[in-house]
């Protein structure tokens, strides 16, 4: 027997399980590392364009076509062009690519938790600043730690996922993503009143464009590649994790706005990520472009500076923890949803297999910082985690986010008439039809050109 498609609850429930798709590791942990690396304020100015003028847009796209389907990313291509079959090849690739996506973002979430413990037990307060390096270092170092972290994140997905989509998936996203704000807003309140904060906040919201071009070409180049990378990666486009939100809504309102919803959700999170970090950075005198290990080595230090900073800590930690569990558990959703759509299984075992798979495919990326640190994928100083973050982020999101895009504007996909009337069906912002040549041939151009200038920092003469 066919199964009855299950159905989101609300329109509310809609936006905060794609907002929560979006929201994560890459607002809090990845855009304040890429930010400092880039100069701060004019990188973020790049990224907010480049989030409006390509990715917002091919998000309503990939809302529509799982509208549309009614199918998981894995058939959803299938269902609406029957008798275009390579269209389909990238459902299969898509949803193997939430595989990749979370062979190293559970490691990362795992991390989070850890952290959290760390903060609520007192195991962070009083250390010095060599002293809180060392602790994390030696998390890295141990594979057993890394290892349990990495269950307990897979665990808490798996759980949440586990009873139904609204009754566990849809109901726990909205208190993490209601709790989620209010402890950032909280946050941002206080270390923007620190005193010293000033200098971050500059850095941070003054563009100086000097500093785009202080690499010459080359420079400017990695500058916009990276900020690409950054706005495909957070709003996570390209890989069918926004369409499975879409296959369970109803024709109610048009895709534009509640892309334009999501969009605004999830870069208030980024922004006042920003707003949390780098003026506490500059208040007390820490590096803000000290690279992945920003959140884990150098924030500790200061909230050890801070009055009353082991609470502080233990809100930052969980703040980061509701942030990475919104995405784990979206794109635990799309994963279960492919085996449900494709082989008909129970949400509770495709949930299982789900949950297991992704812990054994995830332990190599734990092992790479230790046991397998030795593995050198893209080069000296490279490691597991930096190859799964490069297939992902630098090349499944944008090239699948060209594909969601051309399936739609195009007469050898699904059409632009056939996108058009989805994406316009019911009330709400229309999709703008006199844009339709820039995103048959602009964006995907442009998208396509920054990809190979990335490729050229990457592997490139050096």
């Amino acid at each position: 027997m066919e199964q009855k498609r299950e159905t989101l609850g609300s329109r509310l429930g809609f936006i905060f399980l794609s907002a929560g798709c979006a929201i994560g590791l890459g607002n809090v942990w990845r855009f304040p590392f890429i930010t400092g690396k880039n100069g701060g304020a004019a990188f973020v100015l790049f990224y907010i364009i480049f989030l409006i003028i390509f990715v917002t847009p091919i998000m309503a796209m990939e809302f529509a076509v799982g509208r549309a389907s009614k199918q998981s990313v894995i058939k959803s291509f299938k269902v609406l062009t029957p008798e275009k079959k390579a269209w389909s090849l990238w459902g299969y690739l898509a949803w193997l690519g939430n595989y990749v996506l979370m062979m190293f973002y559970t490691v990362i979430t795992g991390w989070m938790i850890a952290y959290t413990y760390y903060a609520a037990s007192g195991r962070l307060a009083g250390m010095s600043v060599e002293q809180v390096g060392a602790n994390f270092g030696a998390l890295l170092a141990s594979p057993g730690e890394l290892v349990f972290w990495l269950f307990l994140a897979v665990l808490f997905g798996g759980l949440i996922c586990y009873s139904s989509l609204q009754g566990g998936v849809e109901s726990i996203t909205k208190v993490m993503m209601a709790g989620l704000l209010a402890l950032m807003l909280a946050l941002a309140v206080r270390s923007v009143t620190l005193e010293g904060s000033e200098k971050g906040l500059e850095f941070y919201l003054k563009p100086d464009f000097g500093k785009l071009f202080a690499g010459g070409f080359k420079g400017f180049g990695t500058v916009l590649y990276e900020a690409l990378g950054q706005a495909f990666f957070t709003l996570s486009v390209g890989i069918g994790s926004m369409a499975i939100f879409g296959s369970y809504i109803g024709k109610d309102r048009r895709l534009t706005g509640e892309a334009l919803w999501v969009t605004a959700l999830d870069t208030f999170v980024a922004l006042t990520a920003g707003l949390i970090i780098f003026p506490a950075c500059f208040a007390y005198g820490v590096n803000p472009d000290a690279g992945p290990g920003l959140i884990f080595v150098t924030i500790p230090n200061v909230f050890n500076n801070m009055p009353n900073g082991q609470i502080w800590s233990v809100v930052f930690f969980l703040f980061m923890v509701f942030a990475a569990m919104s995405t784990v558990v979206a794109v635990f959703e799309n994963i279960i949803a492919g085996y449900m759509d494709m082989w008909k299984l129970s949400r509770q075992k495709a949930t299982t297999i789900t949950a297991l798979t992704v812990f054994l495919l995830a332990i190599p990326c734990a092992l790479g910082f230790n046991i397998w640190s030795g593995f050198n994928p893209l080069g000296p100083g490279t490691i597991v985690l930096d190859l799964e973050d490069f297939i992902v982020s630098n090349n499944l999101l944008p090239i699948g986010s060209i594909i969601y895009l051309l399936f739609c504007v195009t007469r050898y996909g699904w059409g632009w008439d056939n996108f058009i009337n989805e994406a316009d069906e019911g009330k709400g912002l229309k999709f703008p039809k006199a844009l339709r040549a820039y995103f048959t041939y602009v964006v995907p151009v442009v998208v396509v050109l920054i990809l190979c200038v990335g490729y050229w920092q990457i592997f490139g003469p050096k």
